[in-house]
């Protein structure tokens, strides 16, 4: 295709996306409550087991509920039109790729994706529990009075961090099918890796509390495990395929007469 071309296409998917996004954050108004329950859910989860109050303010002004509808509804079409603006992306790129590289995307598209999901959801989960060790610390004389947009944006990063953290096994996995890491390389510096992901939990978490790191971390080692698992099978099988697979450099291949 000649360079206008593709800048055409480009266009297109570009308008596509955007569409889908102005009818998903349309939808969203009319959902607003259900979306404003799910995010509020964790809060006040967290504070009915403390026994405390379980309201939150607003202080962005008079517009502050106004700008509280567009904030949650365009996070909810950004959600939940993903897999569509996504493909348009993917649709764009697809043309450039080699068959072999085609084949690997489409795998590492239909793992990640339930991956990311399930990192959100186990970070859903666990963060009532963070929430109430984090404002368990209040001292008796004050009140603990949150700020709607300040837990809003604790919220979306707690559900980000955990499902970036549940994709790191899979980028282990494209590095050891593109030859880059084997899984002998893994193993050696497999304590590390463990000690690793604890640290990485500890300090990716926006709560401070053991738990929800605990919650991060044991999933991303045993997801870090099966990942070593994957890649030692297909070093071997690459192994297999290769006549002169594990001679040194100055050992003779065998003669295939």
């Amino acid at each position: 295709m000649a360079l206008s071309d593709h800048l055409r296409e480009l266009r297109a998917r570009i308008l596509k996306a955007a569409l889908v996004l102005l009818v998903g954050f349309i939808v969203a108004l009319f959902f607003f409550d259900p979306i404003f329950a799910v995010i509020n859910e964790p809060y006040q989860r967290a504070r009915e087991s403390l026994g405390a109050e379980r309201t939150m303010a607003t202080t962005s002004g008079v517009a502050g509920g106004f700008m509280l509808y567009l904030k949650l509804c365009g996070l909810a079409a950004i959600i939940g039109t993903s897999p569509i603006w996504l493909y348009q992306i993917w649709a764009f790129i697809l043309p450039g790729l080699h068959s072999t590289e085609k084949r690997w995307t489409a795998l590492f598209a239909v793992i990640a994706g339930p991956l990311f999901i399930g990192g959100i959801v186990l970070g859903y989960v666990t963060l009532p529990k963070g929430l109430e060790i984090l404002i368990g610390f209040t001292q008796a004389d004050l009140t603990n009075l949150v700020e709607f947009n300040d837990y809003l944006s604790f919220f979306t990063r707690t559900m980000l961090v955990f499902g970036i953290a549940f994709e790191i096994p899979v980028f282990v996995v494209l590095l050891n099918m593109a030859g880059i890491l084997r899984g002998k390389a893994l193993g050696a510096v497999r304590p590390w890796i463990v000690i690793g992901c604890f640290v990485f939990a500890a300090a990716a978490t926006p709560s401070t509390d053991p738990f929800t790191m605990t919650f991060m971390a044991v999933p991303m080692v045993v997801l870090f495990f099966v990942s070593e698992v994957i890649a030692r099978l297909n070093d071997r099988r690459r192994d297999k395929n290769k006549i002169n697979a594990g001679l040194s450099p100055d050992e003779a291949s065998p003669l295939d007469l």
